[in-house]
């Protein structure tokens, strides 16, 4: 583990040892979240301290992270498999395994009641997971790495991703250097829009979160200037705020040094209502959150824009089936019959990455998605994984995307006919980086014989398609 990240956990340890409820949302505003959505958590599966490590319950965080959990009654054995990387862990045992190979626990897991409680250490390390710690909410968070493309294989396949510079995608072990970090020199509330000075590119992430109702905006690879305490509040600590009295819907902007690794700088809008919002981001050196919009109607004549994204394409074949077909083909083939399916909708506009054999970038899809201010975005993938691993999975980053991931996932399992893998959680470059609700669907697995019969038949294609487009009418309301 990084030193960075080291640190991050033992300030972690204190502040669960002086906080041992954490966990218990409705209990007093504490919680845990992971990519900024509430994880429920049972009477039976709370956070605890055990002799100053932190637990917490596995498969409540790994099921999120989409990793398939396994329990052996019999042995008492927990079994997490993701991709090619197999964890397991033995109730009372303070020795793990991963991939066969042997990792000492700082503590053994535990059986509560019928939940088995590990080491926050080891998630961390082994999952690659970042902690930290809003000390006004006593909320704990964690972050996942990105995952890339989507394809549940657990390599990027060539889709873009960035390793490097300053973006926030990167794995750089400089880019927490001074030099390579943006530095924030104001922030501001004004015309019901904040306003943040940046110095260099940033790529915000925004989410919402409710009970009590915020906006969060993310800024990694940020720090504050040199001038930023000259101008505004800034304690020892790195937080700060200002109070918020000429509108009605916001009370407040809180802002601090949210985390170390990477250096991430974390804006609070603090709202007395629900809202939406613009993201304006023009890379000019100021990044706008506007409040003003109700909605996100903005396609100018009241219809709803919708963006059907075909994954991979071109050169990025994605993964390959049991019977050596492409997954591209079977996401433009299946993107294609949604788009003809809502072409005659009198209210819905389809606008589609690709409508043919060319790959944009994971960027691109985002951008254009973001810039044509659409209601909703719609990528389409099949996944692949282990020979036995069969079924649809829907997947979301942002806590605005949870209620389209449900309604399109509801009629992903009814018209696909497969096994139900649920709607998970993870970090993609175009459900994270997308300003509108966004979600990607998972409609088989390729690496699976059974599902492979099926996913390239017109048969399957035109219900899955016939489903897409139930579950997008419903959203919107028509």
């Amino acid at each position: 583990m990084k030193k960075s990240s080291w640190m991050g956990f033992m300030f972690l340890v204190m502040v669960m040892f002086l906080f041992p409820q954490i966990g218990h949302a409705a209990g007093g505003g504490t919680g845990i979240y992971l990519d900024g959505k509430a994880l429920e958590l049972s009477k039976n599966a709370q956070v605890q301290n055990m002799s100053g490590n932190v637990m917490i319950p596995i498969r409540v965080v790994v099921e999120e992270l989409g990793f398939n959990v396994d329990w052996d009654t019999k042995t008492r054995t927990v079994t997490i498999q993701q991709s090619d990387t197999e964890l397991k862990l033995v109730v009372n045992q303070s020795t793990a395994t991963v991939n066969g190979n042997k990792v000492s626990l700082p503590v053994a897991p535990k059986l509560m009641t019928d939940t088995v409680i590990v080491p926050i250490r080891f998630v961390s390390e082994q999952m690659g997971l970042s902690v930290g710690w809003e000390n006004t909410s006593k909320t704990v968070y964690l972050t996942s790495p990105d995952s890339g493309s989507g394809t549940g294989n657990g390599s990027d396949n060539g889709s873009g991703n960035n390793n490097g510079g300053s973006d926030g995608s990167g794995s750089d072990s400089n880019v927490n250097d001074t030099a390579n970090l943006a530095n924030v020199s104001g922030i501001s509330f004004n015309n019901n829009q904040l306003m943040i000075a940046v110095d260099k590119n940033v790529k915000p992430n925004i989410f919402k979160m409710s009970e009590p109702n915020r906006l969060v905006v993310d800024l990694p690879y940020t720090q504050f200037a040199s001038v930023f305490s000259s101008n505004q509040s800034l304690d020892s600590t790195m937080n700060g705020f200002f109070d918020v009295t000429d509108y009605p819907d916001v009370s407040k902007v809180r802002y601090a040094l949210f985390n170390n690794n990477p250096s991430t700088i974390r804006v609070v809008i603090d709202l007395n209502n629900a809202k939406n919002y613009t993201l304006i981001n023009n890379n000019d050196g100021l990044i706008i959150v506007d409040l003003n919009a109700d909605s996100n109607d903005n396609s100018g004549n009241g219809n709803k824009l919708v963006v059907i994204d075909a994954g991979h394409g071109g050169s990025d074949s994605g993964a390959s089936s049991v019977t050596k077909k492409k997954e591209k083909d079977f996401n433009l083939a299946v993107a294609l019959k949604v788009e003809k399916l809502l072409g005659n909708e009198p209210n819905i506009e389809i606008v589609m990455t690709r409508d043919s054999d060319t790959y944009p970038t994971l960027q691109e899809r985002a951008k254009l998605a973001n810039s044509i201010n659409a209601d909703i975005f719609i990528s389409i993938h099949a996944n692949a994984g282990s020979a036995t691993a069969s079924g649809v999975e829907t997947y979301y980053t942002k806590s605005d995307s949870l209620a389209l991931a449900n309604v399109m996932h509801k009629y992903l399992v009814q018209s696909s006919g497969l096994s139900d893998r649920k709607v998970r959680t993870k970090s993609l470059h175009v459900t994270r980086e997308t300003t509108m609700p966004a979600v990607l669907l998972e409609c088989g697995y390729l690496s699976n014989s059974k599902d492979d019969a099926v996913l390239f038949t017109e048969d399957f294609q035109n219900s899955v398609a016939e489903g897409i487009a139930k579950g997008i009418k419903e959203y919107l309301g028509m």
